[in-house]
């Protein structure tokens, strides 16, 4: 299990998948679950596998987008200036490295840049550089080499250029999009390993697109599957760096899965919160249980769905998400996946009901 995550979280994280052009970690889902169940998507390019065909609609889903840019101009001396898509920190993007995505499928490594320091007044050293004042620099020198020798066009994807890397012990790895790739690598694997054996219900596989930009493709994903119960996997920010106060860490890299119960977006349905950590606990899984000040995932989209959809949110800590270089505990991934895996196996059709039965 632990051998078949590690090359599934390298292949994922690896893949340029920028909210809005999703295709690469949707051909992975499609190529990795074709042989599972019936596959299918909806018009905005969330994609679906299901499972069985009895008992209640269990969804297990993961966010295929990652934060990353979009060409917004190219210079008549040949830089690109560009715009976010999803939340950035400025602070982490100078001198990266970037991959735009054309739309002949090349990619086009290139770095972020700005005015250097040495040409600025000493008042404005030490002030963050807005996106806007930032540039790529792809070695052009002009607007027609970016466009007839490179291949670029207004409009194409930027994805955060940085390899799958093993660091400092055989548990941490380091990567790009973490979050989500651990949510689609665990949507994934469970699928592969409950479609070997029976389970109580339907399960409905899926990656959604755009949730790094307003949650869009959970809202039309939830439409198109019609969830009895949804549990979301992600990568949340993890809380054990300097900074935080370590008895009060709710993410710790190594402390197991997250079992979320609340972020400004979505309360976890309490019965299914219980069930969560009562089978933790019974089944010897590592978990830690957060309430959230602020974020939030897909579940806020799927617990509002068509006659509401009891959620829940299983994540995997990261440290530095939302940046080229993030770090996971793969231990805590496959924590989540173990969790994921029993969780659906008690969801039959009397557990189902009990989350949703106040009269």
């Amino acid at each position: 299990m632990r051998t078949k995550a590690v090359s599934l979280l390298k292949e994922l994280t690896e893949a340029h998948s920028v909210s809005g052009h999703e295709d690469e970690v949707r051909a992975i889902f499609i190529d990795e679950l074709s042989d599972c169940g019936e596959l299918s998507a909806d018009r905005n390019g969330s994609v679906f596998c299901e499972v069985g065909d009895v008992g209640p609609r269990v969804l297990v889903a993961g966010h295929m987008d990652e934060v990353g840019f979009m060409v917004q101009n190219i210079t008549a001396d040949g830089f690109i200036q560009f715009v976010a898509i999803g939340g950035w920190w400025e602070h982490n993007l100078l001198s990266q490295r970037v991959e735009i995505l054309t739309r002949g499928g090349e990619k086009i490594l290139g770095v972020v840049a700005s005015r250097p320091p040495h040409f600025l007044p000493e008042s404005q050293r030490r002030q963050v550089m807005t996106i806007d004042q930032m540039f790529i620099d792809v070695g052009a020198d002009s607007r027609r080499d970016v466009v007839e020798r490179f291949g670029i066009s207004l409009g194409d994807p930027i994805a955060p250029s940085s390899g799958f890397t093993e660091i400092g012990r055989d548990d941490y790895f380091m990567a790009k999009a973490f979050d989500n790739r651990v949510g689609m690598a665990g949507t994934i694997q469970a699928g592969q390993i409950l479609a070997q054996s029976v389970h109580p219900n339907r399960l409905v596989l899926c990656g959604t697109v755009q949730e790094e930009v307003g949650l869009r493709g959970a809202k039309t994903a939830a439409n198109f599957s019609k969830p009895d119960v949804a549990i979301i996997l992600e990568g949340p920010p993890a809380d054990d760096t300097p900074g935080f106060a370590r008895a009060d860490c709710q993410g710790r890299l190594g402390g197991g899965v997250q079992i979320r119960m609340f972020d400004p977006t979505a309360i976890t349905n309490p019965r299914l919160a219980r069930l969560a950590i009562e089978t933790a606990v019974e089944e010897g899984i590592p978990h830690q249980v957060t309430v959230r000040r602020s974020g939030g995932t897909d579940a806020g989209a799927f617990h509002l769905a068509n006659e509401g959809v009891p959620s829940i949110v299983l994540g995997v800590p990261a440290r530095y998400i939302h940046s080229h270089n993030a770090i996971i505990d793969v231990n805590d991934y496959l924590s989540m996946l173990a969790l994921t895996i029993a969780l659906v196996r008690k969801l039959d059709d009397e557990a189902v009901e009990g989350l949703v039965s106040y009269l």
